[in-house]
């Protein structure tokens, strides 16, 4: 069950207006704290995201399910059938299973969450994105970020590269 802050911020995100994907982020934000604070573990990025996602769907976000080919049609099953359960009535899951579920991600490490991992995850998911989608999501970024936004992120940018050449 997703914490109560979660919920609320992702609430507040969807009053603003937001996008699905970036309400979602809040649970995938929640699911990499507890990764990180040891409450369980993750094979990798990939999968933190994925428990985050799929938290998000039963809450009620819209996520949509991963376009055909672009996920196994299992992964694509268990996003419908998340959306589906959004809202309905819980039935309790299996104890057993429950208990194995948490036991088995216990068992994974905890670097999945670490920055650096991260960063690998969203270069590795960046690249596979054309160079038009990069550059019309940047537009988009510097559009919405507005004045003062703007100003610290060219800051930064100047930072970085100052640190690349020397």
């Amino acid at each position: 069950m997703p914490e109560r802050e979660t919920m609320e911020r992702a609430e507040e995100d969807a009053r603003e207006g937001k996008a699905p994907t970036t309400q979602a982020g809040e649970f995938v934000r929640e699911e990499i704290h507890h990764v990180r604070e040891g409450k369980h573990g993750a094979r990798s990025p990939e999968q933190a995201i994925a428990i985050g996602l799929s938290k998000a769907r039963r809450a009620g976000v819209r996520v949509p399910p991963p376009e055909k080919g672009k996920a196994k049609p299992k992964t694509r099953a268990s996003a419908k059938r998340g959306a589906k359960k959004a809202g309905a009535s819980t039935k309790r899951k299996s104890p057993t299973r429950a208990r194995a579920v948490k036991k088995a991600l216990k068992r994974e490490g905890r670097s999945a969450a670490t920055p650096r991992k991260l960063a690998r995850h969203s270069k590795t998911a960046a690249r596979r994105r054309t160079a038009a989608q990069r550059s019309a999501a940047a537009r988009k970024g510097a559009a919405t970020k507005g004045a003062r936004g703007r100003s610290a992120a060219a800051r930064k940018a100047a930072r970085t590269r100052a640190r690349r050449s020397s």
